[in-house]
């Protein structure tokens, strides 16, 4: 498949939302609301729950399966108060020592006036400083679109993984083709340009493990998402929180290195 193939797949309407993952990996999940500032943002779900015998705090951007659905939820574009709910449960989480997981499916940040009168900027700004030095482990799963700040709000972590035909990139190609070229015709080929796939993702040092996709078996491939989670959960418990933030600035600090004895 080409990088704008996995990205049309990644985009599908059938393929499972944040929330079909989350009654499979958590158990007993206790969903929050609200950013005790504005108001409650459908575009991001979060909770705590049990992964195994953990308990441990999960954020996630909800696209919505119905039109309906879809339409309440910005079709998973988070606003500010959205940003502001995972801010509060992170801090939250880091208070009671819960590891956090996050799931990411968005094209990116909602981008009306509304949004950015509420402070969209500084909203994702606080989520990405706040992440970067949360006292507690935190893996993300890139389940479909991974794009943009939207996206990466909630997806500073020790460990990123992504699902083979999931994709992660600063902006859509399409959004990039307009900019650049003027012509979001070709965004097939910008889609290459860009290298958004988890592929390439993994092999620049962006994404520590892809994981394949059947969702012909979904209960199994999520299964084996758990295994993967609580195994790598429990590694990051057993460090320090001074070794875990090491690491965590160390692993941002290596992307986009340049290597010149290659």
């Amino acid at each position: 498949m080409t990088a704008y193939e996995k990205l049309k797949e990644a985009r599908s309407q059938n393929r499972p939302t944040a929330s079909a993952y989350i009654s499979k990996l958590i158990t007993d999940p206790i969903e929050f609301h609200g950013d005790r500032c504005f108001g409650d943002d459908p575009a991001i779900i979060g909770g705590v729950g049990l992964l195994g015998n953990i308990p441990v705090t999960y954020i996630a951007t909800e696209r919505g399966t119905a039109t309906e659905e879809r339409i309440k939820r910005n079709f998973g574009c988070p606003k500010p108060e959205g940003y502001r709910k995972a801010l509060r449960l992170m801090k939250q989480a880091e208070k009671f020592h819960r590891p956090v997981i996050t799931l990411v499916d968005t094209s990116g940040a909602f981008c009306g006036k509304d949004a950015e009168e509420r402070g969209q900027g500084q909203a994702i700004a606080e989520n990405l400083a706040c992440m970067m030095g949360l006292r507690t482990p935190i893996i993300a799963v890139i389940i479909g679109e991974g794009e943009s700040g939207g996206a990466l709000g909630i997806a500073v972590a020790d460990r990123v993984y992504m699902l083979e035909n999931a994709v992660y990139s600063v902006i859509s190609p399409e959004g990039c083709a307009s900019i650049l070229w003027k012509d979001s015709s070709r965004a097939p080929e910008m889609a290459e340009n860009l290298k958004i796939t988890a592929k390439y993702m993994k092999k620049f040092g962006i994404a520590e493990r892809i994981i394949p996709e059947q969702f012909d078996r979904f209960h199994a491939m999520c299964g084996e998402m758990k295994k993967i989670l609580y195994h790598d959960i429990m590694l990051l418990k057993e460090k320090s929180c001074d070794t875990l933030l090491e690491e965590r600035y160390a692993r941002f600090r290596r992307i986009g290195r340049v290597d010149k004895s290659v």
